[in-house]
C-alpha cells in the first residue's frame, strides 16, 4: 500500500506541475515505483524491463527532448473537464471489470486452471528451456515476444529519429554552399 500511496501522491505532481523538467523526474520516479511493485508481486522480469525502458532509457531521452524544447509547458487555454471527465468513466469501467476476479494468488482461480498446469508439466520436454517463465516467453509465447520486441525497437528508433538535430542550412553567401552548388552541377 506504501508504493501504491507514493504512485498516486506522483501521479498527481506529474499532473499539477508545469515545469517539464521535474514531469520528467517524477515520471522516471513513477517507473522506479512501479518496478518496486513488480518485484513485490514476484514478477522480476517485467520489473527489470520497466526500471531499464521507463525508469532509464526514457528519463534520458525525455532529457534529450527537454534539451531541444522548452522547460515549461505553455497553460491551456480551456479548463480539461472533458478529458478529466474520461478518464474518471475509463477508471470507473475499470474498476467495474475488476469485481468478478477471484482473489488475488488464488491456486483455485480460473487462470490456474487451463495452461498453467500445462506448461509446469511438459515445458521441459517440450522446449528443452530449464525455466518455465523462460519456456513461456521464448517458446510457447514466442510470436508474442517477437512482436513486443519489434515494437520496443521501433519505438526506439522512432525516439531517435525525433531527437536527430537538424542542421541549418548555411546561408547563401557561404563559400561551402557555393561548393557544393558546383559539385551539384558538374555532376549533372
Amino acid at each position: 500500500m506504501v508504493l501504491l500511496t507514493m504512485m498516486a501522491v506522483v501521479t498527481i505532481g506529474v499532473v499539477r506541475l508545469r515545469n517539464l523538467f521535474a514531469v520528467v523526474i517524477l515520471g522516471g520516479i513513477y517507473s522506479f515505483l512501479m518496478a518496486s511493485v513488480m518485484i513485490m508481486l514476484d514478477a522480476v522480469d517485467v520489473a527489470m524491463t520497466e526500471a531499464s525502458v521507463g525508469a532509464g532509457i526514457s528519463t534520458v531521452l525525455m532529457l534529450g527532448v527537454l534539451h531541444l524544447t522548452k522547460m515549461e509547458e505553455i497553460k491551456p487555454a480551456h479548463t480539461p473537464l472533458l478529458p478529466l471527465f474520461v478518464a474518471v468513466v475509463t477508471a470507473g469501467g475499470l474498476v467495474y471489470g475488476t469485481i468478478d476476479l477471484p482473489p488475488f494468488g488464488d491456486p483455485s482461480g480460473i487462470i490456474h486452471q487451463n495452461v498453467a498446469p500445462y506448461y509446469l508439466q511438459n515445458s521441459i520436454t517440450d522446449t528443452s528451456a530449464p525455466n518455465v517463465v523462460t519456456a513461456v516467453l521464448a517458446s510457447y509465447r514466442g510470436f508474442d515476444t517477437l512482436g513486443e520486441t519489434v515494437v520496443i525497437f521501433t519505438a526506439g528508433i522512432a525516439v531517435l529519429l525525433l531527437l536527430k538535430g537538424r542542421r541549418p542550412l548555411p546561408a547563401s553567401g557561404d563559400g561551402k554552399a557555393k561548393s557544393r552548388t558546383r559539385r551539384r552541377r558538374r555532376r549533372k
